[in-house]
């Protein structure tokens, strides 16, 4: 990812400028016997600093393969401080050979496999350094390195971690906007040429009757499956296992009913957005069975104070006084289970009013 680019740079330096520490030490003759073998050891940590920079700016190399071998080789930088130190290791003013150098793989572990992995490897570093201070006798053994090793590898993966998920949802962000986009033009170019065309064929086809009244019909249907189709925005349905409720209303969208929706999301969990569009879909085929294929049924979606209210209206002839109840004795379940039931479940409500001659309207309120 190009977010770890910095992080990558940064640890190279910090290589760099730690190696640059080692070897000002190791000119000084801070307490080792052995120098020769110290500037041995410092070859070799020049030799990795410059071969691990190389790799880790490549990022197909930036796999497991390469962050154990660097591991493992500063670990044996580490470990080969005693041969160096001779009798004075572990003395006041004697510091291991790779002295701070130790935390290039900790901090790598970190940018790539995050906090966890970073733990990982400090663990690993700092057994070796405790080990080595076991080894030297009459000398306490101190944790500060092993606590600052541990708390660098957790902080900086936790940071590193943090910054590839936001470049992910960056990502996302103008990927959805960019189709998004799209997705208006295409709207715009539909809008001024099929959308009119089917409109246009809808309604001379209503006028003329017989074959051509068939045909306006289907036109109507298209034009209402073509508007769905682009007004549908993804990517609107807020937090994962969420669901914008106008998106699965519109989909009832035909020539005979017509649906309103909000202009901003209607954000529900998924099973209550969709019970919701199922409990209307109910309502719905009660219009076409007890109505006739020729009613008009219109859905209303609106937002409130915690509430969400969607309520489906029609112009049929209405429900005869008792009749729900009649239905629900009868064992008819359509009102009573696949509406009532359905929003109880829910935790909403139901109300029903129908006045003969001037159709019914089902009102359905759904916690928001």
């Amino acid at each position: 990812m190009a977010i770890e680019g910095p992080f990558w740079r940064s640890i190279a330096v910090f290589r760099v400028a730690s190696l640059a520490y080692a070897i000002v030490l190791m000119a000084q003759h801070r307490g080792y016997e052995q120098p020769v073998l110290g500037w041995l050891v410092i070859g070799v940590m020049v030799l990795w600093t410059a071969g691990a920079t190389l790799a880790y700016s490549v990022a197909a190399l930036r796999r497991w393969p390469l962050l154990v071998i660097d591991l493992l080789v500063v670990l044996a930088c580490l470990l080969a401080s005693p041969y160096v130190q001779g009798a004075a290791q572990g003395e006041a003013g004697t510091t291991p050979v790779p002295a701070t150098w130790v935390a290039g793989p900790v901090l790598a572990w970190a940018v790539h496999g995050g906090r966890r992995a970073g733990a990982v490897a400090a663990v690993a570093m700092a057994a070796g350094d405790l080990w080595l201070r076991v080894r030297a006798p009459d000398v306490p053994i101190l944790i500060n390195g092993a606590v600052l090793l541990f708390l660098s590898g957790v902080v900086v993966g936790h940071v590193a971690r943090l910054a590839k998920e936001a470049e992910e949802r960056m990502q996302r962000a103008v990927e959805m906007e960019a189709a998004q986009r799209e997705r208006d033009r295409l709207a715009r170019d539909i809008h001024d040429s099929v959308l009119q065309v089917l409109a246009l064929v809808h309604r001379r086809g209503q006028r003329l009757g017989g074959e051509a009244a068939e045909l306006g019909r289907l036109a109507g249907e298209q034009e209402s499956a073509l508007r769905r189709l682009v007004a549908d925005r993804p990517g609107e349905t807020g937090a994962p296992g969420s669901a914008d409720l106008r998106t699965l209303l519109l989909r009832h969208a035909s020539s005979q009913v017509t649906v309103s929706t909000p202009a901003t999301p209607l954000v529900l969990p998924a099973p209550v957005a969709e019970q919701a569009a199922a409990a209307v879909g109910a309502a719905l085929d009660n219009v076409r069975a007890h109505c006739g294929p020729s009613a008009r049924a219109w859905v209303l979606a609106e937002p409130g104070e915690g509430m969400v209210t969607v309520s489906v209206r029609d112009d049929g002839p209405g429900i005869p006084p008792g009749r729900l109840d009649e239905a629900l004795a009868e064992g008819r379940m359509g009102v009573a289970g696949s509406i009532r039931g359905r929003v109880a479940e829910l935790g909403g409500d139901v109300s029903i009013v129908s006045v003969p001659g001037q159709g019914t309207e089902v009102e359905i309120s759904l916690p928001a």
